[in-house]
């Protein structure tokens, strides 16, 4: 009897929680927001937001960490055009710091909406399929998600998704998470602070950057690699060498 109540409260958290989502998304877009999250509109509104915030700094900040966490917790479109205003409107120092908090916060709140909607049922619906993945992400998850987030293969959101179905603890989401999206965090809080120059998003993440972020982010799962490959060389020459002495007592 409690289990079905426990199951019925569970649902009915479900089915809160997607409404709210649902409601906020669908307000989203039907007041226009997203026309607000556009490098014209910050260009265009950056003097006055500026000269609101040298008169009201701690309200235009809370404000500005509060939209940057509703749009990254819902996935919305535009966490690039906010990390480029954080940096025009606080600078690089106040502004790193603003975005990597918000959007390390919104992101944990996304995977932890995927989590609580659709891990136990993805879970349960292909336990022998997922059960090496599972050990995979147990053991070493915490590299592949700070590659995932150190270089943008993969949108985001995506990976908020798909690692909220893994066995990935809370709190080593939200910190590999938060020191993996550094580096891009400051590549484009920087490029706010030059936002007249700036005509579009491609050209602030060049080639070379790139690659450089793959490189930082590749060489932990190398280093792992090679580490456990030295290890398994040792223990094999050891055996080896432990065999060529038995045989040898046993001759």
């Amino acid at each position: 009897m409690k289990k079905s109540k426990s199951a019925q409260r569970n649902w009915v958290m479900k089915i809160s929680i997607l409404v709210v989502v649902f409601a906020l998304f669908l307000g989203f877009r039907w007041f226009g927001l997203d026309q607000y999250l556009s490098l014209e509109s910050l260009k265009t509104h950056h003097s006055s937001i500026q000269n609101y915030y040298s008169e009201n700094p701690w309200s235009i900040a809370g404000l500005f960490v509060l939209l940057y966490v509703i749009s990254t917790a819902l996935s919305l479109p535009g966490a690039a055009i906010l990390t480029i205003g954080g940096g025009a409107i606080f600078g690089v120092g106040i502004g790193t710091v603003l975005v990597s908090f918000s959007s390390t916060i919104g992101a944990t709140l996304a995977f932890l909406t995927s989590r609580f909607l659709l891990h136990d049922f993805i879970q349960s619906k292909f336990k022998d399929k997922l059960a090496n993945i599972n050990q995979g992400v147990a053991r070493e998850g915490a590299f592949y998600l700070f590659t995932l987030r150190l270089v943008p293969i993969f949108p985001f959101f995506l990976v908020n998704l798909v690692m909220g179905l893994t066995p990935i603890k809370v709190m080593t989401y939200f910190f590999v998470s938060q020191l993996g999206m550094l580096p891009g965090t400051i590549a484009f809080v920087n490029a706010g602070t030059q936002l007249a120059q700036i005509d579009s998003l491609k050209g602030i993440l060049s080639l070379n950057l790139l690659l450089s972020f793959a490189m930082i982010g590749i060489l932990p799962l190398l280093s792992k690699w090679f580490l456990g490959a030295l290890k398994a060389h040792k223990h094999l020459k050891k055996y080896k060498s432990q065999n060529i002495s038995t045989t040898t007592w046993l001759l």
